[in-house]
């Protein structure tokens, strides 16, 4: 497992200290999972799978190899489920953004999702 969860912080372009950051434990923590000097506690499993979207399944066994990594959401469903995460934030841009996103005209949306896509790495 200790290969996995350094492979899905790798494929997450983040760091050690980062990736421990997001999921609630130290760098220190995750360099001994990722070596095998510590198992993961359950809990730290299911915040790896919730906060990345990664299949347990392959977490735990390696099952479907890389391909497998993340779970697979239909993009209707993915929209409903980011836009049900953003509506819970308490972050008034997030709020204002989408607001502004539901006015704009939508010659202005094009100009929007473009420079979106370029600050992302979006091609």
């Amino acid at each position: 497992m200790e290969n996995r969860i350094k492979e899905l912080r790798k494929k997450t372009g983040l760091n050690q200290a980062d990736f421990g950051k997001r999921i609630g434990i130290t760098k220190s923590s995750v360099s001994k999972l990722e070596l095998g000097e510590n198992s993961p506690s359950e809990q730290t499993l299911m915040l790896i799978c919730k906060t990345f979207g990664v299949n347990e399944v392959w977490l735990r066994t390696g099952e479907g190899g890389s391909d497998n990594m993340f779970v697979k959401i239909d993009p209707e469903d993915r929209y409903s489920l980011s836009l049900g995460k953003l509506t819970i934030e308490e972050n008034q841009f997030i709020k204002n953004a989408i607001n502004y996103l539901a006015d704009a005209e939508p010659e202005k949306l094009k100009i929007i999702e473009d420079f979106m896509k370029s600050c992302l790495g979006i091609k």
